[in-house]
């Protein structure tokens, strides 16, 4: 099965009054009372199915048995819908060297007991707007000298779900290369179920891991646990990245003589979480270092449990410089050195702003250099420089005074970067689950793989849409657009309109303020704007946003001084109740309810206001 793609049926949904977007039209028609134009962005995210399509799927959506449809579904209803990777006994006794490999495919047994050999893969799932799933299992278990390298893997993908299953296990002696993994990814799910476990005498590099990615998760289960002189090196290891999520868990335990280094381990990172559970735990005689943790990172959680827990025969662990984050984040260290021998040592040349270290012991174990709350400078926002441009895009906020013409102002990347795919039409929305009480439902609708990307994504909107609005916030998620017109009334009558910035022209470039206008004559109103949200149909948050100025400017090129684009600008009047470490005040200065923020309305974002 392949990710759903687009499917012509303009002919069907322009003469046929029955097919979904036909019918979208006319509640438009009957439900909003004026005469302004159907914006064409909007009216393009409606369901391309026909009305034969549509009446059938509703049926199978009706009794359940839309899964048997599956591919035939995704691919009409222009949906994201991830392939069936199925297993496959095929050995691969010989070596490989694969110099572009795209396709979803599942390797098992690959390298599997091999005596000496490489396998190669210079360019394995590259491209942004792909959707790569691919799953290792029992990769070079139980091999003997046998070396494993990728070139470039999952470079610049789009939600990609990679998992490698029993990697290394049981191996003896040879090497496992990644020199560029999961490089400029967008919400990536990495997982390494088993990672080197029970080896001896094998290395494994990765040189860049999930560098400069956005969102996403990367797990390892049972790395390196009860392996004897292994060696496991990350050099850069999600510098750069925005919001991602590391898990490590059976870190090195109860190995002997392992040296495991993270040079760079999420320097620069924007609200990373990391979690270590069970590190070098009963270890003999190791050495773990860390040279850069978390260095000028922003805000985030640390989380280190039952670290070299009884760990014997001098296990070292180094710190360089620990969590000196740009702004405070949370770190918890527990069960830290308990019940290790005499010999350990564990140093921290440069240790940050710490919320929480208890349960540890107290021998053996030295700072060269803390900073406390007290004395902490990571919280001042006046010397950010550079650094809040590596979090926070040029131009993504600015002051209501940059709307003005004449102004050259930096305009952010406001590209749309995930997968492209339609509202469904109610009648069958409304027959399939959206609860997390009915997930394990949705899952089988869509096939969707337990701990998978997908899996992820799911539960993650379905938990955005459930939590309680926040204070003077009315909201709904909605995977139609009967529902979206139903919700943009209900809070601002049925007179309203709806915009979006005309193109992503101008991205990343300086642009020229042209002429202005105010909504409503640039009088103080309320918005109910709509985000996008990862599902496998189309579905956006929507939440009036009360207190607001919108606008919309023409967007002019500083040198020859043409048109290239038309903005829409939203100003945010009462920030009181914004984190005060929301990327507006890092970029701006100031702080909740100090000032106010504006921003461009992005690709395929939108806002609803009552029409002039």
């Amino acid at each position: 099965m392949q990710v759903g793609l687009a499917v012509d049926h303009a002919g069907d949904n322009n003469q046929n009054p029955f097919a979904p977007k036909a019918f979208v039209i006319r509640y438009w028609d009957r439900v909003i009372k004026n005469n302004l134009p159907k914006p064409s962005f909007i009216l393009s995210k409606a369901s391309p199915l026909s009305a034969a399509d549509a009446s059938a799927f509703a049926k199978h959506a009706a009794a359940n048995t839309l899964s048997t449809k599956l591919p035939e579904f995704c691919s009409a209803a222009h949906l994201l819908c991830f392939p069936e990777v199925n297993p496959s006994l095929k050995k691969h006794s010989q070596d490989g060297d694969f110099s572009v490999y795209n396709d979803a495919q599942n390797f098992t047994n690959y390298g599997t007991e091999r005596p000496g050999g490489i396998d190669s893969f210079k360019n394995y799932s590259n491209g942004f707007e792909s959707n790569p799933v691919n799953e290792f299992r029992q990769y070079s278990r139980s091999a003997a000298g046998h070396n494993d390298s990728f070139t470039n893997y999952a470079i610049e993908t789009n939600v990609a779900d990679q998992n490698f299953n029993t990697y290394g296990s049981g191996a003896a002696g040879g090497s496992g290369e990644f020199k560029e993994y999961a490089e400029d990814t967008n919400v990536p799910n990495l997982r390494f179920t088993t990672y080197s476990v029970g080896v001896a005498g094998r290395e494994q590099s990765f040189n860049s891991y999930s560098e400069n990615g956005n969102a996403g998760d990367q797990s390892f289960g049972n790395y390196g646990k009860d392996s004897a002189g292994a060696q496991n090196r990350f050099t850069e290891y999600g510098t750069n990245s925005n919001v991602a999520s590391s898990g490590f868990s059976s870190y090195a335990d109860k190995g002997t003589g392992d040296e495991d280094t993270f040079v760079n381990y999420g320097v620069n990172m924007n609200n990373p979480t990391e979690n270590f559970k069970n590190y070098a735990r009963g270890s003999t005689g190791g050495v773990e270092k860390f040279s850069n943790y978390r260095d000028q990172a922003n805000v985030g959680a640390d989380s280190f449990s039952n670290y070299a827990k009884g760990s014997t025969g001098g296990t070292q662990v180094d710190f360089d410089n620990y969590g000196k984050s740009f702004n405070e984040g949370t770190d918890t260290f527990k069960g830290y050195a308990k019940g290790a021998d005499a010999d350990h040592k564990v140093t921290f040349k440069g240790y940050g702003v710490n919320n929480t270290f208890k349960d540890y012991d107290k021998k053996g174990i030295s700072f060269a250099k803390y900073t406390n709350a007290s004395s902490s400078s990571t919280n001042s926002v006046s010397d950010s420089g550079s650094l809040v441009k590596k979090w926070v895009q040029p131009g993504k906020f600015f002051r209501e005074k940059m709307l003005k013409q004449g102004v050259i102002m930096p305009m952010p990347d406001i590209k749309d970067k995930l997968p492209q795919r339609a509202f469904l039409p109610r009648t069958i929305l409304t027959k399939l689950p959206f609860a997390s009480s009915k997930l394990n439902e949705l899952k089988q609708v869509f096939k969707v793989s337990d701990n998978s990307s997908m899996d992820k994504m799911i539960v993650d909107s379905l938990s955005e849409c459930e939590r309680a609005p926040s204070m003077g916030e009315t909201k709904r998620c909605v995977g139609s657009l009967e529902d979206m017109i139903d919700f943009a009334t209900s809070v601002m009558g049925h007179n309203v309109t709806v915009r979006s910035t005309e193109s992503v022209n101008g991205s990343g470039k300086n642009v020229m303020v042209g002429r202005v206008r105010g909504i409503n004559g640039g009088k103080v109103t309320e918005s109910v704007s709509c985000h996008q949200s990862l599902f496998p149909y189309l579905l956006y948050y929507c939440h009036s946003v009360p207190k607001v100025r919108v606008y919309e400017a023409d967007l002019l090129d500083p040198e020859s001084k043409v048109k290239i684009n038309h903005g829409v600008a939203i100003c945010h009047l009462d920030t009181t109740a914004w984190s005060p470490s929301h990327g507006a005040f890092m970029a701006l200065g100031s702080g909740p309810g100090r000032i106010e923020v504006c921003h461009w309305i992005f690709e395929n974002d939108m806002t609803w206001t009552t029409a002039d």
